[in-house]
């Protein structure tokens, strides 16, 4: 019943044309020129070379734009962790005065950083020695000793003994000026 529809029909069947066709020797000729020769063009190459440039250049900025997007997603998720792990460590903001358990808030840092800076301020104003000519002249006349015995540095010792004097000089009026 369906037996011949299975079976492989091993036959060769061959159709043949009944209208001729013709190429003109034009066509041959670029047709047989392209199968001799397998490479391309320069300017079929060109135009290839641009295309694969711009497909490249194409997923790389496509391929940018996704990585920007994962890093802004990393940093708002760690933004968020951070931000509920110091939530978390919230104790009552009235009564630690602007902290949150051990985490201290922006402003409280900020005044923080104000409150160093102004100490590295008044720093750099006692270190400055023109308030104490004496330790300055001492300092530089040890200095200039030191400069003079390269060879003999111990020959300086009533430089570095009249400095230090001076030094201690300074320091008790200091202590004396803070209170």
């Amino acid at each position: 019943m369906g037996a011949t529809q299975s079976r492989a029909d091993t036959e060769e069947k061959v159709f043949y044309n009944e209208t001729p066709v013709q190429f003109s020797q034009d066509v041959m000729n670029h047709l047989s020129d392209r199968v001799a020769a397998s490479e391309t063009t320069p300017g079929r190459q060109t135009t290839i070379d641009a295309h694969i440039r711009s497909r490249i250049q194409s997923e790389l900025d496509h391929l940018r734009a996704e990585e920007e997007k994962v890093r802004n997603e990393i940093e708002t998720a760690l933004q968020k962790e951070n931000l509920d792990r110091e939530l978390s460590l919230v104790g009552d903001t009235a009564e630690n005065g602007g902290t949150y358990g051990d985490v201290k808030s922006s402003p409280a840092l900020l005044g923080d950083l104000e409150e160093i800076r102004a100490k590295v301020d008044r720093f750099q104003v006692r270190r400055n020695l023109d308030d104490f000519p004496v330790v300055k002249e001492s300092g530089e006349a040890v200095v200039s000793c030191y400069k003079l015995n390269s060879s003999s540095p111990l020959d300086c010792w009533r430089e570095v003994v009249n400095f230090r004097a001076s030094v201690a000089q300074a320091e008790t009026q200091y202590l004396a000026s803070l209170q």
